[in-house]
């Protein structure tokens, strides 16, 4: 058989599963991320079907998916909602940081990844999935509830905070001096403080640039601003990810609003692929050595962002019913905890087995979150009269 034939067939037997695996997960109501990240494994090597000849089309198919998750995340928020968001919720960000990274970083050193991997369990297990919380919070009716602005206002604070990390982890990955890695924090701290700036004052004029009332010609525009874009970020050491998710802030208004609607299939398509290749580059035999690692990792960091979210809404005067499902809602984790080993894997400075245990995670995390999230009101509803008969007469719970 042709070489082409073959890519072809492969191709198109990838694509129909992961079509199949995407109905499945909507019909569980859950996110298709785990099944995904389950059928990479399954093609990849050591997997049940190997596949070895479509390598070079899903290696820059997964970079495109990369770009696509953060522009589309970017064009979620105005640099005014940004700005608000930091000022907001940078109290309970930082407590964010460090109830969450630190589980992370401490079973990697535990380990023996040393500081490297570290850093890198650290982003993987701190970062919430803004794509499945959304989703969830708008399946659930709750967008609409008097905390989720707290939860919004968290994953805004988690956003910037990983415009700041991906620079430092790309140096720390790229083998940078020190030197060379304040200077690549450095430009991008005046990266992100410009684009705030001109999304700021000048956004209509960025957003006129690429505007355009005919599909096709907005469409070509907005794609390619992108990858432009996320090429000059990553030449300039600031991370391909990061400026994709810049240009997303950047633009405003309607013209946000119809990107969105446009590019929407096209990040399902590729961030698809994206999860997909993360599979791919795990051998599933690595995984139930780091098995008991990913389930307390997930048990402990479970705990930890419930913390967060009720921590956060309790200093906002939102009742315990409120606490509880903004503490559900930052569960998950998905893309960006992928996307943060994806690189450590790709630049080959940390041990393979952080590939498997990141997999694992995000597979448990991907599950739990959702979960969470629509059994947290039915088991405090059910808890509230225990609590009351607990309470002292005249307390009010």
């Amino acid at each position: 058989m042709e070489h082409s034939a073959l890519v072809l067939i492969e191709l198109g037997a990838v694509f129909f599963a992961l079509g199949a695996l995407g109905r499945l997960a909507s019909r569980f109501g859950m996110s298709p991320i785990p099944l995904y990240l389950l059928g990479g494994l399954a093609f990849g090597q050591g997997g049940l079907l190997p596949l070895g000849d479509i390598g070079q089309f899903t290696s820059i198919a997964s970079e495109i998916g990369v770009v696509l998750l953060l522009l589309l995340l970017g064009l979620e928020y105005s640099a005014a909602e940004l700005v608000t968001g930091m000022k907001r919720s940078w109290t309970a960000g930082l407590v964010d940081i460090v109830l969450n990274a630190a589980p992370g970083a401490a079973v990697a050193l535990l380990l023996g990844w040393g500081p490297v991997g570290a850093l890198v369990m650290g982003g993987v297990t701190y970062i919430s999935s803004s794509g499945i919380i959304a989703k969830v919070l708008g399946d659930l009716g709750r967008l609409g509830n008097r905390e989720t602005p707290v939860v919004l206002s968290i994953l805004v604070f988690e956003d910037l905070v990983m415009a700041l990390y991906l620079p430092i982890l790309t140096a720390v990955l790229g083998g940078i001096s020190f030197l060379g890695g304040l200077q690549a924090v450095g430009i991008s701290l005046a990266v992100i403080t410009v684009v705030l700036v001109v999304a700021l004052r000048y956004g209509r004029y960025v957003s006129a640039v690429v505007d355009s009332a005919d599909r096709e010609v907005f469409l070509l525009k907005v794609f390619g601003a992108a990858l432009l874009v996320a090429g000059v970020a990553s030449a300039m050491q600031v991370s391909a990810a990061v400026g994709a998710f810049l240009l997303g802030i950047a633009i405003s208004g309607s013209t946000a609003e119809n990107a969105t609607r446009l590019l929407e299939p096209l990040r399902d398509l590729f961030a698809a692929i994206f999860f997909v290749v993360f599979g791919l580059n795990t051998d599933p035999r690595s995984i139930p050595p780091v098995l008991v690692w990913a389930i307390v990792l997930a048990v402990v960091t479970t705990l930890t962002k419930v913390g967060t979210g009720w921590w956060a809404a309790r200093r906002q005067g939102i009742a315990l019913l409120g606490r509880a499902r903004a503490g559900a809602a930052l569960v998950a984790r998905g893309e960006f905890s992928i996307i943060i080993a994806g690189l450590a894997v790709a630049a080959g400075a940390v041990e393979g087995e952080l590939a498997a245990l990141a997999t694992a995670y995000v597979l448990l995390m991907a599950i739990l979150g959702p979960t969470a999230a629509r059994v947290v009101e039915p088991i405090a509803r059910a808890l509230r009269p225990i609590r009351s008969r607990a309470l002292p007469s005249g307390v009010s719970p």
